[in-house]
């Protein structure tokens, strides 16, 4: 009965003194052995579940005295429970605080880096840098797209990257798939002098462009007209008419449906397609203008041809900034950023410009090689510049000889200052259009027999087709890995 009820009143009953309940489980111990036994095995069983080889030979005063420390830690008053149970509530609070902390700090981080992002690339200073990653694709991973009859005049990529559009002399255009190859859809083109009675182009188509949405496709030839086409189906929507010379240049604002198109009539004209209407006309170029580009702001960039003028036209404040560096007829021009340009010139020369100088950054002469006798060479033509959007990847592709015709990757440098050579692909024939990919996992170029603008002469041994190149990466060092 002793034993019992004493571990009943030490399991339940608190006293109000520490020093006599040690008091009175020693007598208690004294008069019943068998108790403390089961005490102790209970004890030793609730508090010490890992028993060391060395309790087997601990002395029975150790014992005694572990037992008592073991009862006087066991036994606490309510006031302690509270404050115990309390301070491991707070420490639970605060651990979880410190979880969500973090994970609301990395949230934060993601979204900071994608704002801060979207604010260089809004100001034009944003450059990816991928170029040193980039490899030369084997001559057997080029595809050749071919169904034009005669040279590429233009091309461009579907903003989902799944389809190619292409267009070239024989007043044609082909809606392409890119993974298999195929042809989804054709537009044929029209003798001269059927322009009434058929839907396309009856001209030479010598350029293109489709809306950021991949809503609408826009074309212009050398009948002066522009034709606007829904991207899906290839259904015919509208005809422009305004310009009065060859339509040379397209480009829609992103994000929107307006359209700026640039002509030898040296204007550049605004659209606005969804309302099917045209908007304004901008003058300045002294001669033909030969290409024209924009992005998100309300403006775009035009290569004046032989008047050696880049232009950036500001639609909303009405005015106009003027470049000069070239020193012969600027036939290509590509935004990089909202920044930074590339254009090419038939001297053989690639600059690299930025919309605050008014003299190119960089200049490659020659960037092509030249060809002729000795004593008579001449530089071969860039007929046309891509660049890899807020990247440092830029490509230029030439007319020449089919044995010296490639496509040339460059690497800008840190701020655009510098341009140097990555590799080349050789590509024969003239290569009149040259597109990235959104993603740049790949580079289209459209290639002809002859130049897109003229026919000053001709490569037979070329063939009129869509080379896709893939842009390889080196596969990631994890050295370099662990060095970061």
């Amino acid at each position: 009965m002793s034993s019992s009820f004493f571990i009943k009143t030490s399991e339940n009953v608190k006293f109000a003194k520490r020093g006599k309940n040690v008091a009175a489980s020693k007598r208690k111990g004294d008069g019943d052995s068998s108790g403390k036994s089961k005490l102790r095995g209970k004890k030793s069983s609730k508090y010490n579940e890992e028993i060391s080889s060395d309790s087997e030979t601990e002395s029975p005063l150790v014992s005694k005295k572990r037992q008592a420390n073991e009862e006087t830690e066991y036994e606490e008053t309510p006031q302690e429970k509270k404050l115990r149970l309390a301070k491991r509530y707070l420490e639970q609070l605060k651990e979880e605080e410190e979880n969500k902390a973090e994970e609301d700090a990395f949230g934060t981080d993601l979204i900071a880096g994608r704002l801060q992002e979207e604010v260089l690339e809004q100001k034009g200073k944003l450059q990816r840098l991928i170029a040193k990653d980039l490899v030369p694709p084997d001559a057997s991973e080029v595809r050749l797209l071919k169904g034009h009859k005669l040279p590429i005049t233009c091309l461009v990529i579907s903003p989902d990257d799944k389809f190619i559009f292409s267009a070239a002399k024989d007043c044609s255009i082909i809606k392409w798939d890119v993974e298999s190859g195929k042809k989804l859809q054709l537009i044929p083109g029209g003798r001269k002098g059927t322009e009434d009675r058929h839907v396309g182009h009856t001209a030479h188509v010598l350029c293109m462009t489709i809306s950021s949405d991949g809503k609408y496709l826009a074309t212009g030839d050398m009948n002066k007209l522009i034709m606007i086409w829904e991207a899906e189906t290839c259904k015919h929507l509208y005809k422009f008419t305004g310009h009065k010379g060859p339509v040379s240049g397209l480009s829609f604002r992103r994000g929107t449906h307006d359209l700026y198109s640039a002509s030898h009539d040296r204007s550049v004209k605004v659209w606005n397609v969804d309302e099917n209407a045209y908007v304004e006309t901008l003058f300045g170029h002294q001669d033909a203008i030969t290409g024209l580009d924009s992005l998100s702001r309300e403006r775009c960039v035009t290569a004046g041809g032989r008047d050696r003028t880049v232009r950036v036209w500001k639609i909303a404040e009405e005015s106009q900034l003027v470049f000069h560096g070239h020193e012969g007829s600027i036939d290509c021009i590509q935004l990089i950023n909202e920044e930074h340009l590339i254009t090419g010139a038939d001297d053989g020369s690639v600059s690299l410009w930025s919309v605050n100088k008014k003299k190119p950054l960089s200049t490659v002469k020659q960037a092509h090689g030249c060809h002729g006798d000795t004593g008579l060479e001449q530089p071969h033509w860039i007929a046309s510049v891509a660049a890899l959007q807020n990247s440092d990847a830029v490509a230029s592709g030439a007319s020449g000889c089919s044995h010296s015709s490639l496509v040339q990757l460059w690497k800008c440098g840190q701020n655009y200052r510098s341009l140097e050579p990555l590799f080349s692909v050789p590509v024969p024939g003239f290569v009149n259009s040259l597109k990235f990919s959104s993603s740049g996992q790949f580079l289209v170029a459209g290639v002809g027999q002859e130049h897109r603008l003229g026919r000053w002469w001709r490569l037979k041994e070329a063939k009129n087709g869509i080379y896709i190149i893939p842009l390889k990466r080196k596969p990631p060092n994890p050295e370099e890995a662990r060095t970061e």
